[in-house]
């Protein structure tokens, strides 16, 4: 029994820890807590893939100009082009790119 026990507890670590690697995929991006309705202390870049919510890490909300404005990330979803992992919850970007319209 405990056998048993330790090799599902095994199991439901490795798969808590998988990566899943993105690789030039269209996805929205915007502010996390005010778009995304994440929980969070502040404004915050966010993915949405699969209508799954990412906050990322890499790049930054203000690196794409003011989030506050009024075409910011505060106040529009936008497409942005990413590559990077999705890793405990988060998305660690290599690549983060504005798609403009």
């Amino acid at each position: 029994m405990i056998k048993r026990s330790v090799v599902v507890l095994l199991f439901l670590s490795i798969i808590s820890c998988k990566k899943e690697m993105i690789s030039d995929k269209l996805v929205e991006a915007s502010c996390g807590q005010c778009q995304f309705n994440m929980e969070g202390k502040g404004c915050d870049l966010a993915i949405r893939i699969d209508d799954n919510s990412y906050y990322v890490e890499g790049a930054d909300i203000d690196d794409h100009g003011d989030a506050h404005a009024a075409d910011g990330f505060c106040e529009a979803i936008k497409k942005a082009k990413v590559s990077g992992k999705i890793a405990g919850g988060k998305f660690s970007a290599s690549s983060f790119k504005i798609v403009q319209k």
